[in-house]
């Protein structure tokens, strides 16, 4: 066996480590639209895009929603070392998925990308970089980044993949 319980092993060697181009590409899209949203945004400062987004220079010392972000700096080191031990999980995970695995190899390395594009603002700034700012009316959603939207459609992928398989349907590769 693989590791996974119940399934069978990969059909190479390293797996569903191919993905990882995904997670390259999320890092690089991430940091390179963080320094733009650095350098050509004023902090705090809105520009409206669409009447229901804005481009807005945000710093965010803590967690999702800025949980912890009120915290004596501690919370930098403690969630860095969260992101940096999850994207070695995930990095073990994909190499021992078997072989059809659906959803989960492009979840994983969304995720994976995203958590290396906030982690690498925590180490070097000591805070994440948002700049998307959707609302409606006067209600805002917390503003984030591109590593977030990374995020959140992996996490999408791996529940989307759960229901298929809890439903017996097929997904790609299955």
């Amino acid at each position: 066996m693989n590791g996974v319980p119940g399934t069978v092993p990969s059909s190479t060697p390293r797996g569903h480590l191919r993905w990882l181009w995904l997670s390259a590409a999320v890092l690089v899209i991430d940091q390179v639209t963080k320094q733009l949203a650095a350098h050509y945004l004023v902090y705090a400062t809105p520009i409206p895009v669409l009447p229901f987004l804005d481009l807005t220079l945000m710093h965010n010392t803590g967690a999702a929603f800025s949980f912890l972000s009120g915290a004596s700096g501690w919370q930098r080191w403690l969630l860095s070392a969260i992101a940096a031990t999850v994207g070695v999980a995930i990095v073990i995970w994909l190499r021992r998925l078997p072989a059809r695995a659906g959803w989960q190899p492009p979840g994983f390395a969304l995720i994976l990308g995203g958590a290396l594009g906030n982690l690498s603002d925590r180490i070097t700034q000591g805070y994440v970089i948002d700049f998307i700012d959707c609302y409606y009316r006067h209600w805002h959603w917390p503003a984030f980044n591109i590593a977030d939207s990374a995020i959140t459609i992996g996490a999408a992928l791996l529940i989307l993949d759960m229901m298929r398989t809890n439903k017996g349907l097929p997904g790609p590769g299955r």
